[in-house]
């Protein structure tokens, strides 16, 4: 087996322009560099979703790195320094889209496995995704309910997303709050402002449910986490008369949450305040709430010093706990085995010009390479 350069391997995975839901050959280049390693790669589409589950040995501990080959689009091309699918190299630093977030993360997993002497023990696998950016819904979640029901066991799981904050391995995650998205659309009567008697008027019973929803304080915070937030993204009318009551008005919000709630426990909450909100009324109030993820703590044990150790060893830095941010598919993972989250910088990630240092890259392979002997002689 050959030793793989982590950054040549970034680059030809950026030059595959993966916008979700489009692979356009990505998968296929971590399946070759995969199969070369000796790994059995079972290619797992789920509607227009092509992931990958690949792994070497047979016996556990079975250490599992997770990531995704998709990327948000580029936007506008003509603002790039070069061409966001180019990866190109200037001044020591890698520029394209997803060089951060996160096929600098794989590549460099990848070559840390090359790297590292195969454990007389144990089995590493992968699991890679191209919905992560998307909807969610054929990716990793569908990985890991197939799985499930195979039997396959994963013992430890580690994300490669982009955590650090300023520098490489400064921050790590060990949990993330849950996500509730929530659609509430009041069907009223149109009709003529100089006649509200023959009218129903969506528009105040929206703006008084919304502003009761916001005036709840959801908690104080919950160890290790932040307080939860409610908060509105939009009010939409769609009414462009000055004397014409509207028939309809839709509000949207998101819930970002700490394990103080559950997805289920706010999805009643706000279910029974549109309720509230119907009596009296003549039209209808309906809630549509989506959860897209319950918030999760891997609590501190012999994985995560691990992790943070072998961040540490090589930084010389000890990365903080976090749980901050967004979501991310360790909410999925998190139902096979504990997961931590370590990755690149990710200042640039979504951003025009998303880049990361060559050094960077070469010093996350060193990161994934210690935490490989080290979880492998921990866990035997």
């Amino acid at each position: 087996m050959s030793v793989i350069d982590p950054v040549a391997l970034a680059q030809a995975l950026i030059r595959r322009p993966s916008v979700t839901p489009r692979d356009e050959g990505a998968m296929g280049v971590v399946q070759e560099a995969l199969q070369g390693l000796g790994f059995n790669c079972r290619r797992m589409r789920f509607g227009e979703i092509e992931n990958l589950y690949a792994r070497r040995g047979e016996e556990g501990p079975n250490l599992c790195f997770a990531g995704h080959t998709d990327v948000v689009p580029a936007g506008d091309e003509a603002a790039w320094s070069s061409g966001p699918f180019a990866a190109e190299l200037r001044d020591g630093t890698l520029y394209g889209r997803g060089a951060a977030d996160m096929k600098g993360a794989i590549a460099a997993f990848i070559a840390a496995v090359s790297e590292a002497p195969a454990p007389a023990k144990g089995s590493i696998s992968l699991l890679i995704t191209g919905d992560e950016e998307g909807a969610a819904t054929h990716g990793t979640r569908a990985v890991v309910e197939a799985l499930q029901a195979e039997g396959e066991r994963i013992d430890h799981c580690v994300v490669g997303e982009p955590t650090s904050a300023a520098e490489l391995g400064d921050m790590i995650k060990v949990g993330r709050r849950g996500s509730l998205n929530a659609e509430i659309v009041v069907e009223g009567v149109q009709g003529h402002v100089a006649y509200p008697d023959r009218a129903a008027n969506p528009v105040p019973v929206l703006v008084r449910l919304l502003a009761a929803l916001q005036a709840r304080r959801l908690d104080e915070g919950y160890p290790e986490f932040q307080p939860s937030n409610l908060e509105i993204t939009t009010i939409d009318v769609g009414n462009p008369a000055a004397n014409v009551i509207p028939r309809r008005a839709v509000g949207r919000l998101n819930i970002r949450f700490n394990p103080s709630h559950t997805g289920r426990a706010l999805s009643d909450w706000v279910e029974g305040e549109a309720a509230k909100a119907s009596a009296g009324f003549t039209g209808k109030v309906e809630a549509k709430v989506q959860i897209s993820g319950e918030a999760f703590r891997t609590e501190r044990g012999a994985f995560v010093d691990v992790v943070a150790g072998a961040a540490q060893a090589v930084t010389g830095r000890r990365p903080v706990l976090s749980t901050t941010g967004g979501t991310s598919d360790a909410r999925f993972i998190r139902a096979l085995c504990p997961v931590v989250e370590l990755g690149l910088v990710g200042a640039t990630m979504h951003a025009i010009d998303e880049r990361t240092p060559v050094a960077e890259i070469r010093q996350l392979t060193d990161v994934y390479r210690t935490l490989i002997r080290r979880y492998f002689e921990t866990f035997r």
